[in-house]
C-alpha cells in the first residue's frame, strides 16, 4: 500500500483535547459529533483503512477528584501529505481553557494504541510524563503552567488484517495566560552556591499561605518543588506552617554532594485566582560529614570526620534547672565572640545565677541561645561535672579548635543527658528528631503510594528529568 492511500485510509483523525475543570463544561471547538464519535470506540481489529477517525481526549485535571468534571476540546486532524513511511496527521492549534488545573492526560478513546507520546515546551524541552500499561493514557508529571505553548506528538498504532501500521499526530497548544493579580514566590535556603554540613535541610519560605485544610493546593505547591542531589538520595518536603516547609534525606545528605533546588510554579494555578511565579534556584554543595557527639554522662565530646575520630574533648554541660537539649542539632553558625546575658534566657539580674560575659569561640546550635563555646572559667568543672546554663562549655583551645572544625550544617548530637528533647521546629534545626515515618506525615502526600516519586523532574512545566 502506497503511503498517500494508507494516509487516507486512517481517516480525519481527531485529536479530542480536553482540560478537566472544576465543576464547569465548554463547547468542544470540533462539535458535539465528534465527541460522540470518541465516546463509542472502535475494536483494535479493525482494519487501517476502513478505521473510523481515532479520538485522543486529554483532561486537565487528571487525578483531582470529584471536584473535576469532564471538558473536551475535539480538534480534526487531517493527512498533510508527503510520501514518508508514516502518515503525518497534524491538527489546528488551541487554547486550553483558563481554568484548567492538574496534569494534563492525554487518552486513546478509538482502537489502537499510543506507541509513543512526545510532549515539548516552546524551547522544545521535554515534559516529563508516562504512558499507562494499557497504552491508551499519557500523563504528565504535573500541571503545564499557564501561558506556555507546547507540542504534542503521538505515534498511533493500529493492528488490522494487514498488520501493524502508525500515524504521527501533531498538535500544538497553549495554556491561557496568567491573570493579573499576587503570585506565589518560593525563597530557598540555604544561601546559592556555598558549602554546608551534610544536616542542613532544605528550606523554603512561601510568600503567600497555602492552608493545611487546602489539600489539594499544598500538593500542587510541592510536587513542583523539585530537589535533586548528586550522588542521589531519597528524601521528601515536610510542612512546618503555612508558608514553610523543609525539604530532608532518608538520612544525611552525603559528603561533598551536590544539591540543587527548582521552583516549577511559574504560572501554576495554586489555588482559586492564586498562580505561581518566578523563584530564584538554588545550588549547594556538602562538605565532609562532620558530626559532635556530646556524651553527657561521661562529660566528653567526641568528633568524627567522615566516622573517623579527631578529638576527644572534656567538656560541661547544663547543671539542674538548665540541662542541655538531647537529641540531634544543627550549626547554624559561628560568632568569634558573644555577649551572653543571663535575662535573655529568663534569669533576673541580682540572681545568683545572673551572668554578663563576652564568650569567645562561640557556635550557635539553637536560635534560643545554645552554644558550644569557650569557657576558662569552669576548666576544673570539664569532664567531670554540668555546671553551665545549657551551653557546652570547654577550654578556650578546645572551643577555638571546634569553630576552625564545623561549618553550618555540621552535626551535633547530645546523648545520655536529662534535658529536654531538641524540637523539630521552632528553636533552629531539629529535623533529624523524627524519625523517617514521621517525617512523611508531614508532606501533603502522605507516607503511602500516591507519593510522588523520589527524586522526580521539574513538576510545574514537568521538564523531563532526562534532559
Amino acid at each position: 500500500m502506497s503511503s498517500r492511500r494508507y494516509a487516507r485510509g486512517w481517516g480525519a483523525l481527531s485529536l479530542a483535547v480536553g482540560a478537566v475543570l472544576a465543576a464547569t463544561a465548554a463547547p468542544s471547538p470540533a462539535g458535539p459529533d465528534a465527541v460522540a464519535g470518541a465516546d463509542r470506540g472502535v475494536p483494535a481489529a479493525s482494519a487501517p483503512d476502513s478505521a473510523p477517525p481515532a479520538v485522543v481526549s486529554v483532561d486537565g485535571c487528571a487525578g483531582g477528584g470529584e471536584l473535576c468534571a469532564g471538558l473536551r476540546h475535539t480538534v480534526p486532524l487531517h493527512a498533510s501529505g508527503g510520501s514518508g513511511p508514516v502518515p503525518v496527521l497534524t491538527g489546528t492549534p488551541f487554547t486550553l481553557d483558563p481554568r484548567t488545573s492538574g496534569p494534563v492526560e492525554l487518552t486513546l478513546r478509538t482502537g489502537g494504541a499510543l506507541a509513543d507520546v512526545t510532549v515539548t515546551d516552546r524551547r522544545g524541552r521535554r515534559i516529563a510524563g508516562t504512558v499507562g500499561t494499557d497504552r491508551t493514557r499519557w500523563t504528565s508529571t504535573a500541571p503545564l503552567p499557564a501561558g506556555g505553548r507546547y507540542a504534542a506528538r503521538l505515534l498511533v498504532e493500529r493492528t488490522g488484517t494487514e498488520g501493524s501500521r502508525r500515524a504521527l499526530a501533531r498538535l500544538d497548544f497553549r495554556t491561557a495566560g496568567v491573570p493579573a493579580g499576587d503570585r506565589l514566590t518560593v525563597s530557598f535556603g540555604p544561601g546559592d552556591g556555598g558549602t554546608y554540613g551534610v544536616g542542613r535541610p532544605v528550606t523554603a519560605e512561601l510568600s503567600h499561605p497555602v492552608p493545611a485544610d487546602d489539600l489539594r493546593a499544598r500538593r500542587t505547591v510541592e510536587r513542583a518543588l523539585d530537589v535533586r542531589a548528586e550522588p542521589h538520595v531519597e528524601g521528601s518536603w515536610h510542612w512546618v506552617g503555612p508558608t514553610t516547609l523543609h525539604y530532608r534525606p532518608r538520612g544525611y545528605w552525603p559528603a561533598r554532594a551536590t544539591v540543587r533546588v527548582h521552583s516549577g510554579l511559574d504560572g501554576t494555578r495554586i489555588t482559586g485566582g492564586l498562580y505561581g511565579g518566578p523563584s530564584r534556584p538554588l545550588a549547594f554543595t556538602t562538605g565532609a560529614r562532620i558530626e559532635a557527639v556530646t556524651d553527657v554522662a561521661a562529660h566528653r565530646m567526641r568528633v568524627y570526620r567522615d566516622g573517623r575520630l579527631l578529638r576527644t574533648l572534656p567538656v560541661t554541660t547544663g547543671k539542674a534547672g538548665y540541662r542541655t537539649r538531647g537529641g540531634t542539632k544543627v550549626v547554624l553558625g559561628k560568632e568569634p565572640v558573644v555577649r551572653m546575658r543571663g535575662d535573655s534566657i529568663g534569669i533576673d539580674r541580682g540572681s545568683d545565677d545572673f551572668y554578663d560575659l563576652k564568650v569567645r569561640w562561640a557556635t550557635r546550635v539553637t536560635w534560643s541561645g545554645e552554644y558550644l563555646h569557650a569557657a576558662p572559667w569552669s576548666l576544673d568543672a570539664q569532664g567531670s561535672e554540668d555546671v553551665s546554663h545549657g551551653c557546652t562549655g570547654m577550654s578556650t583551645e578546645d572551643a577555638a579548635w571546634l569553630f576552625r572544625t564545623v561549618r553550618e550544617g555540621d552535626l551535633v548530637r547530645v546523648v545520655n543527658g536529662h534535658g529536654e528533647p531538641m524540637p523539630p521546629f521552632g528553636n533552629g534545626f531539629g529535623d533529624w528528631n523524627l524519625d523517617w515515618s514521621e517525617w512523611l506525615r508531614g508532606s501533603a502526600f502522605g507516607p503511602g503510594p500516591s507519593r510522588p516519586a523520589a527524586d522526580p523532574g521539574p513538576a510545574a512545566g514537568g521538564l523531563d528529568p532526562a534532559l
